[in-house]
């Protein structure tokens, strides 16, 4: 069987999706995996030994379709659920299988505050589309990996960070899903070992600022690795903390131990860390979720915003600092 599973942004969602894509290539006797996302996305998957054969989609859904059709596929797995998913399955003709996005529940949560999604993660209800096939939840968690190719160089990390460090992750595709640099400068005065910081070249500005209130204890990495260097940075920390973001997640593949900063999203929209059953074995705590309680306006969002709909961006700014560094502390000291 020929089966193409679909999921073409973002770098967190398709790190959700590598469970099904395991656990489909793995119980599926014969199976090819055909894997389509964008192109800019290519690294996040390219190295997954899951995936027999890759597939872009580079803005022109007409080639996209037409390289679909010549790889003569039998099956359409569609963890995406938009319009252009939309079109390419009609497109094809195949049988298809698609992830329920639950959109309408998700508005309900964010403009009312009433709950009503299934208490299930955003990754185990991407392998609901394959029980047609008999794929079931390994209980393996994500996985996130890095090509061969791919090193850091000794003299990437200062010598002060070489001994151990904590990754900490400032960006975000969305303002409100980002800790302030205020609060991140406090946060990093309140921590007493080595802190690599992880962002784009979008956070390098913010990266600057953070690094000048300790040039010593403070390394700002952001801008200066690839995805995967970055990864790699991830991959080397005793323990990361992060706002949501894809870097939380790959946090997870790689079993480490992490607090995610939560602003205008929250763990109720089935998006908070997600391990491995033996990462959890025997009540093991691998993660903790930092929310502002009481918060009637939290989430306000199911992706974020630009800025803070009703102006005071409290989830952000009203952060147990103290606690988030104590809890660090503790996790670092655990690993």
């Amino acid at each position: 069987m020929r089966l193409l599973i679909i999921r073409l942004s973002s770098i967190g969602d398709i790190v959700f999706t590598t469970a099904a894509i395991r656990c489909a290539k793995e119980q599926i006797p014969g199976v090819e995996i055909h894997f389509l996302t964008k192109k800019s996305l290519k690294a996040v998957t390219e190295a997954n030994p899951y995936i027999d054969h890759f597939h872009y989609h580079d803005n022109n859904l007409a080639e996209t379709i037409a390289s679909l059709k010549a790889a003569n596929l039998d099956m359409v797995i569609d963890l995406h659920n938009n319009f252009r998913t939309f079109r390419i399955k009609k497109a094809l003709g195949l049988p298809t299988h698609t992830y329920k996005k639950l959109s309408f529940q998700k508005w309900i949560l964010t403009r009312f505050g009433w709950n009503l999604l299934p208490d299930t993660h955003i990754v185990e209800r991407s392998l609901d589309p394959l029980k047609v096939l008999g794929v079931q939840n390994d209980g393996k968690g994500m996985d996130y990996f890095i090509p061969t190719s791919v090193g850091l160089k000794a003299n990437d990390l200062p010598t002060s960070h070489q001994a151990g460090y904590i990754a900490l992750v400032i960006g975000a595709s969305y303002a409100t899903k980002r800790m302030p640099v205020e609060q991140l400068i406090q946060l990093c005065a309140l921590i007493p070992v080595p802190i690599v910081l992880i962002g784009g070249k979008e956070d390098t500005q913010e990266g600057e600022q953070l690094a000048n209130t300790d040039k010593v204890k403070i390394y700002n990495a952001c801008g200066k690795f690839n995805l995967h260097e970055s990864a790699l940075l991830v991959k080397g920390a005793k323990m990361v903390i992060s706002n949501d973001t894809g870097f939380l997640h790959i946090a997870c593949a790689f079993h480490k131990k992490t607090i995610a900063i939560w602003g205008a999203t929250t763990p109720a929209l089935q998006v908070s860390p997600y391990y491995a059953a033996a990462d959890l074995a025997g009540g093991k705590e691998m993660t903790y979720n930092s929310i502002v309680p009481n918060l009637p306006c939290q989430p306000c969002s199911k992706y974020g915003t630009k800025t803070c709909p009703q102006g005071h961006f409290a989830c952000m700014k009203k952060q147990d600092l103290s606690f988030i560094a104590n809890k660090a502390m503790q996790y670092y000291k655990e690993a």
